[in-house]
């Protein structure tokens, strides 16, 4: 069995890489297992040593990966080289913050000494997406890692270069051997390594489906996991927005990485008072956007990654038609290269309000007031991020509090930032990750009492 990654925007064939045999995975597994012991007794000074070598090399080195990531998945390289720089962000505020994340927790009671002191699991595996595939890696390395756990990265085979290249930063960097390791397997052996007594803790970002599956079998084992799932991101504009600002910015969130991320705002729900204004705003943003070859300069929208994903938003946008929706940007394809969608008069029961639509398609909500955009917005399976847009920041507050998400942005553009956590709850899975909750996700919180 062999993973091939092809180019999505000239479908032609960059390499294949061959998956792992049995013996070669629990060789893995085992490195992992011992050497847990020596990297989690390090002192946590010296393991930020070893991310300070990472943040110096993905700097020094995120022209190659942005190629890379460009070519095996299709955004613009603009974008793959804001990826790598963000993954580095990212590894300088674990290393400020560890120290005081990790510090024991000293709790006043009877004894005459009581705490809670945070340890590491051991070997976390992280189940990885393609559409961001240097940050959603990094996101959950840095924390886990830093903490004291090791690292088993099963990446999605489209992205199989850039999960090996991201072993090689940990290698490069001097990291001991087995503390992060890439594992080229096929899906159906997941449940083999999860199962494993020395496999401890699993991380997904992925589809519901796979999501349920991995949930189930981790939770078979009594093993602690975390799920990142799908989003139909709700972006509510109400009649006192800044509608350029707020246009803008939509279809940023919207079509960036040619759609595909989760917290894209997909369902542009409008008050009624300044739909049309909004809209057609957002059709002019649409119509510059320039859709092409990634590696391009002047290219601000790279191709879907994958020949399923292009068929799957075809599909979803002529099945929002067929239900009564009306098309105001065709969204003509090439392969994977999709011009940008724009729809209006969609409503709940219509494909592009129901499912998630993981591309270049955007979808206009009328509103009758407030109080029914956030109706509109809660009437979905999913509730990862939603943004919110009005000049009335007490009315925002009251608002957000009732949006049922993992994250409401005020008059701002979804995403995430390791200062704050990130997740979702219904369909949208459960735990977090990022900022101080998700370093501490896999984590033993002990308490030590002392009399």
């Amino acid at each position: 069995m062999n993973f091939t990654s092809v180019n999505p925007y000239t479908q032609q064939k960059i390499n294949s890489y061959p998956a792992l045999g049995a013996q070669a995975l629990d060789r893995k597994i085992r490195q992992a297992d011992r050497a847990f012991a020596d990297w989690s007794a390090l002192s946590l000074e010296n393991r930020s040593g070893f991310f300070r070598k990472v943040a110096a090399y993905l700097r020094s080195e995120k022209q190659r990966y942005g190629e890379l990531m460009t070519a095996e998945m299709g955004k613009t390289l603009k974008e793959s080289i804001a990826e790598v720089e963000k993954c580095a962000v990212g590894v300088d505020y674990y290393i400020e913050h560890a120290p005081t994340f990790l510090a024991d927790l000293m709790i006043p009671t009877e004894a005459k000494t009581s705490f809670v002191a945070y340890q590491p699991l051991g070997a976390v595996l992280a189940i990885m997406p393609w559409n961001f595939p240097f940050w959603q890696v990094f996101r959950f390395a840095v924390p886990s890692l830093l903490a004291g756990n090791v690292g088993l990265l099963k990446h999605a085979a489209n992205v199989s270069g850039c999960s090996l290249a991201i072993e090689e930063i940990f290698r490069a960097c001097d990291f001991p051997t087995g503390v992060f390791q890439s594992l080229l397997i096929e899906s159906k052996t997941v449940e083999t390594v999860l199962k494993d007594a020395r496999v401890k803790a699993v991380t997904l970002t992925g589809s519901e489906k796979a999501g349920a599956s991995v949930a189930s079998i981790a939770g078979s084992q009594i093993k602690k996991s975390v799920l990142e799932l799908g989003g139909s991101d709700a972006l509510i504009v109400l009649a006192d927005a800044d509608l350029e600002k707020a246009a803008k910015v939509a279809v940023q969130s919207r079509m960036q990485n040619a759609g595909q991320s989760c917290i894209a705002a997909k369902r542009f729900i409008v008050e009624k008072a300044v739909k049309t204004e909004f809209t057609d705003r957002v059709l002019q943003h649409i119509q510059a956007i320039k859709q092409g070859n990634p590696m391009d300069d002047t290219t601000t929208m790279g191709p879907v990654a994958r020949m399923d994903l292009a068929e799957a938003i075809e599909r979803q946008c002529a099945e929002t038609v067929r239900q009564g929706a009306r098309v105001l940007h065709s969204g003509n394809r090439d392969g994977c290269n999709i011009q940008p969608i724009l729809l209006d008069k969609v409503k709940p029961g219509m494909s592009g309000f129901d499912e998630e639509t993981f591309g270049p398609l955007a979808v206009i909500v009328e509103a009758k007031d407030e109080q029914d955009a956030v109706k509109l917005a809660n009437q979905s399976n999913y509730g990862l991020g939603s943004a919110l847009w009005t000049k009335d920041l007490d009315r925002a507050e009251r608002l957000a509090r009732q949006i049922q998400a993992g994250s409401v942005f005020v008059n701002s553009l979804m995403r995430s930032d390791p200062r704050v956590p990130f997740g979702g709850v219904k369909l949208s899975g459960f735990g977090r990750e990022l900022a101080e909750v998700g370093m501490k996700e896999f984590l033993n919180i002990k308490t030590v009492w002392m009399e």
